[in-house]
């Protein structure tokens, strides 16, 4: 890929992040503005007025501290998924944005549940095990950057601190981890050792040319 070509798709990744960093930003300006609290808004566990919370969640945050912890990662994230798995980006993030909202409707504690870090935690724990699945140290690193900026991942799914929730984080992690299983053979892959092809003319042609052949396929096979 040529340095020009590289630098726009970089740029270009970051863009969806952006957008929906700003967004979060936007509610947050209404709610300031407008004096009142959208938290009526945000989860609530098996009750029928909390079901639209698994809709809402990602945008709504308490204060400003929470919303800015959240952002970062945030950006982060969605702009690397984006980078590395631009076609599946979307799916990736809607599902687990979906399902971490439902089982927390279904199994999370009696009170309203708001923020993003449901989804951080899922983007998190698939851009890791999708490294890990397809031995990318790319990936790997890059979610090792944001368990650095967010701080406190792993504790996070834990019944530690009374105000967090918990529950959303490791539903959140859960429905990341089943996304990394289900697109594992989707996405960009790493080209094969010599030792692992399976012939003399695949080996003749090298990584460059299996790089190939796996988008060709993946461009096949995704609808």
């Amino acid at each position: 890929m040529r340095p020009d070509k590289d630098f726009h798709q970089i740029i270009s990744s970051f863009i969806p992040g952006m957008l929906a960093v700003a967004l979060l930003w936007c509610v947050k300006w209404y709610e300031v503005e407008n004096m009142r609290s959208l938290s009526e808004y945000g989860l609530f566990p098996r009750r029928w007025d909390g079901f639209i919370g698994i809709f809402t969640m990602p945008f709504l945050h308490g204060d400003l501290e929470h919303l800015i912890s959240n952002s970062v990662p945030l950006l982060v994230l969605l702009s690397g998924l984006v980078y590395f798995y631009k076609k599946l980006a979307f799916r990736v993030t809607l599902w687990i944005w979906l399902l971490s909202g439902f089982w927390l409707w279904l199994g999370g504690r009696s009170s309203y549940h708001i923020g993003a870090s449901a989804v951080i935690y899922g983007l998190t724990v698939f851009l890791f095990f999708s490294g890990v699945f397809r031995k990318d140290r790319r990936l790997m690193a890059l979610s090792l950057l944001v368990v650095f900026l967010y701080g406190g991942l792993v504790w996070g799914m834990l019944p530690v601190v009374e105000e967090l929730s918990w529950e959303g984080h490791l539903f959140g992690s859960c429905a990341g981890l089943l996304m990394a299983i289900v697109y594992k053979k989707q996405g960009p892959q790493r080209p094969p050792y010599s030792w692992e092809l399976d012939n003399d003319a695949d080996v003749e042609d090298g990584p460059e040319a299996y790089w190939r052949t796996t988008e060709s396929d993946s461009l096949h096979k995704e609808p």
